[in-house]
């Protein structure tokens, strides 16, 4: 879960874009480049999520230990607010980390005209809930910013121990982000699926092979209980 504010941080190759939605495109040439290089970087990484086979395979490899240093866990350690600059999945294409999801996870998209990155409008088929939630440019939604793997539970798991770098890397990780219904991510929090999981059982498999796959990716630690709901709802894929 997070409940980060956007920010957007452009790069070099935007700076020539004026930034917003509406009236007269900017330059064709600096626009073009703009959108060349937005559209070059990857939303998804390599084979993600895995396959429910896959996934099985990477979670009873998974070491398997209680949380620790919960007490310690401060959001500001996964960085003060959203990055691109990060090797993750959407990193360094001059996009702000929550368009990139947006981009993404929406349907009937329509991006601005003055700066390739911005989402205008679109249609959010909640893979949590099944409600479809409409979204527009600087008016109020009911989308927000999930991490499937909480920074809180990611913390626990071992995030702890890594560098500044690293947890802004994760926080950052388009396959650690979906786009979610807000009311339906404040319930999940940063609980773990033994004592959370989607309201939608039709998506419990893909959360599951998501879930496994960004713990394999970082290797993170399951807890005992944890790993039997994991092994329960991957058992359920077809």
């Amino acid at each position: 879960m997070t409940s980060l504010r956007p920010a957007v941080l452009l790069g070099a190759a935007l700076s020539l874009a004026v930034t917003g939605c509406a009236g007269r495109p900017a330059a064709g040439t600096a626009y073009a480049d703009a959108a060349a290089r937005v559209s070059a970087v990857p939303l998804v990484g390599a084979g993600f999520p895995p396959d429910a086979a896959t996934a099985k395979g990477q979670l009873g490899r998974l070491d398997v230990g209680w949380g620790q240093h919960w007490e310690t866990y401060r959001r500001a350690e996964f960085g003060e607010t959203w990055s691109d600059d990060t090797d993750a999945p959407g990193g360094r294409n001059g996009c702000d980390t929550r368009d990139d999801v947006l981009r993404r996870d929406l349907s009937d998209l329509k991006q601005g005209d003055r700066n390739p990155c911005v989402v205008v409008s679109g249609t959010l088929h909640d893979p949590y809930t099944g409600k479809s939630l409409p979204y527009y440019y600087r008016r109020a939604s009911q989308i927000q910013t999930d991490h499937v793997v909480a920074l809180g539970a990611a913390w626990r798991a071992g995030a702890w121990a890594w560098s500044p770098q690293r947890r802004l890397e994760y926080a950052n990780d388009l396959d650690v982000l979906l786009a979610t219904d807000k009311q339906t991510n404040y319930d999940k929090s940063s609980l773990t699926p033994d004592k959370w999981k989607p309201p939608r059982h039709a998506y419990w498999c893909e959360y599951a092979r998501r879930w496994v796959g960004i713990k394999a990716k970082y290797r993170l630690t399951v807890t005992p209980p944890e790993k039997t709901a994991l092994q329960d709802m991957l058992g359920a894929c077809g």
